[in-house]
């Protein structure tokens, strides 16, 4: 096997090793509103997973740009709240879009052609055309430094509230999400996505 040393290594050269290989990676498209301007602000992060159920958590960690936070990481601080929305290809296109670079008195929606709508238990709309949506609200937040003390991540654990299916991916009377109908798009490397070839069943041992 190749052998690596993670401190030998440059920023690229370590997100390209983590990146290539935890894959494929869920995408949180993520609703926030500027506390200022009412702006809404919308971008997709595939630093994101599941944390806990008896209290239904998700983390997301959002890294920082030149030591700076993100649009996202500030307005989840300032409001508290969002709207995460699963990515499949009835979205993908929009969602690439809005990973564009913008001031935060511009919104990454504007000419996106998307419909906002309003959520049931926070302040913040959701995106409609989206396939699954979780109202979330910050449970905890942990700011995260290198050796130096320096933040490079801002990592954000966050409570679902409300969850929105649409019906053609859900089964009501099971309460079950159908993988392959959802078909979601998952984060490789780079430019790169997958999507969900089959599944394979393994019973778990006692």
């Amino acid at each position: 096997m190749y052998f690596y040393s993670a401190k030998d290594l440059t920023t690229k050269q370590n997100y390209k090793f983590l990146t290539g290989s935890v894959i494929p990676r869920p995408i949180a498209w993520i609703t926030t509103i500027d506390d200022t301007t009412n702006v809404v602000n919308a971008a997709p992060f595939s630093y994101f997973n599941v944390v806990a159920k008896d209290l239904p958590l998700v983390s997301l960690s959002i890294n920082r740009k030149e030591h700076q936070m993100k649009d996202t990481a500030r307005n989840l601080l300032q409001q508290k709240e969002g709207v995460i929305h699963m990515v499949n290809d009835s979205v993908l296109s929009e969602m690439n879009h809005s990973s564009a670079s913008l001031p935060a008195e511009e919104s990454e929606l504007a000419e996106s052609g998307l419909t906002l709508v309003d959520s049931k238990e926070v302040a913040v709309p959701a995106i409609q055309e989206a396939p699954i949506r979780f109202e979330v609200r910050l449970h905890q937040y942990v700011p995260v430094s290198d050796h130096e003390g320096t933040v490079i991540s801002d990592l954000f654990i966050l409570e679902v509230l409300n969850y929105s299916f649409e019906e053609a991916v859900f089964d009501a009377e099971k309460e079950y999400i159908d993988p392959i109908s959802l078909d979601p798009a998952a984060r490789l490397a780079g430019t790169t996505y997958s999507h969900i070839a089959n599944t394979i069943d393994l019973e778990r041992p006692n």
